[in-house]
């Protein structure tokens, strides 16, 4: 196929784009800034500029089957709603329009868990629960969604949640840091579940969904198999960097006091909290991630150490 991919240079799009030209995809990656996926055999680079502004998608469209549609503002401070929406929902209206002139197969978009469940929920969340989105960002995407929905672009849409891998970035490489202390840890005592998505199984479900015209017209939440507790986590990440587990057990209450005293309630609720999520609507028509999450773990956290005492990196 030839597939465009907005926002090519972040972490998902340079993974999805490097797997999609090898292959055999002729990819047309656009992004703000060029990176190494530019020269990737069969990958065509484009500039991308600032979604907040006009963007003529017209002319990124010419001779493409497919969208693959990532990019957008992600969670940032000191920024305000007006700007989630013109670049991830106003942006996105756009998109689709230029999609439906050009006669473009499918779009297949980039949610977020968040559209559907904020960043914390005390039951299994899945596709049926009405969606309930918490901050400005998540709103903005549930409607991206729906701008997408009424296009009239056969479409389908994908609901990750916190995505994990090599190269990965803001509270997951923030957790590797903390994991990565040669001091004991108070975290023995968490045992709040959270669904992770390894970045090999979120490829694996996007290219699954190319293929298959079943997920035509439907949103699916994307996740690992099994849920992990935060405690599991911090230990297999520190197991993966060579140090023992050592993880004594604090009360969570009173870490969460410290993390909200120092202005991070957003990160106690991405991390403290419960967020067990099923992707089983999915798995239903064939989809089988292959990464289990403690395997995914170890190979993010000894890639990540491998290439930062690599000196040519």
């Amino acid at each position: 196929m030839r597939i465009l991919v907005t926002g090519s240079s972040g972490f998902i799009g340079s993974a999805l784009s490097s797997a999609l030209a090898a292959a055999g995809h002729a990819v047309r990656a656009v992004s703000r800034k060029r990176t190494r996926v530019a020269d990737v055999p069969n990958v065509e680079w484009m500039e991308l500029h600032d979604l907040e502004r006009e963007v003529d998608w017209d002319s990124f469209l010419n001779g493409v089957d497919v969208v693959i549609h990532l990019a957008a503002i992600a969670h940032r401070s000191h920024i305000d709603s007006g700007q989630y929406e013109r670049a991830n929902r106003v942006a996105t209206a756009r998109l689709v329009e230029a999609c439906a002139r050009q006669g473009i197969k499918r779009i297949i978009f980039m949610s977020s868990i968040g559209a559907q469940a904020g960043s914390a929920a005390d039951h299994v969340v899945t596709e049926k629960d009405v969606p309930s989105p918490i901050t400005a960002y998540d709103r903005a995407k549930l409607a991206a969604e729906e701008e997408i929905r009424g296009s009239g672009v056969p479409f389908t849409i994908l609901r990750p949640v916190i995505v994990y891998g090599p190269g990965a970035r803001a509270n997951i490489a923030m957790m590797m840091r903390i994991a990565n202390l040669p001091l004991p840890l108070p975290f023995g005592a968490f045992s709040n579940r959270r669904s992770l998505l390894s970045i090999d199984n979120l490829v694996q479900a996007v290219t699954f969904c190319l293929g298959n015209p079943q997920t035509i017209n439907r949103t699916f939440i994307v996740c690992d198999p099994e849920p992990i507790t935060l405690a599991e986590m911090i230990g297999t990440l520190r197991e993966a960097a060579g140090r023992p587990r050592n993880l004594f057990p604090v009360p969570p209450i009173a870490v969460r006091a410290v993390v909200i005293v120092a202005g991070r309630q957003s990160l106690w609720d991405r991390i403290g909290r419960d967020l067990i999520a099923s992707s089983t609507d999915l798995q239903s028509i064939g989809w089988s991630p292959r990464v289990q999450t403690r395997d995914g773990l170890r190979a993010m956290m000894k890639a990540t150490l491998s290439s930062s005492q690599d000196p040519s990196r």
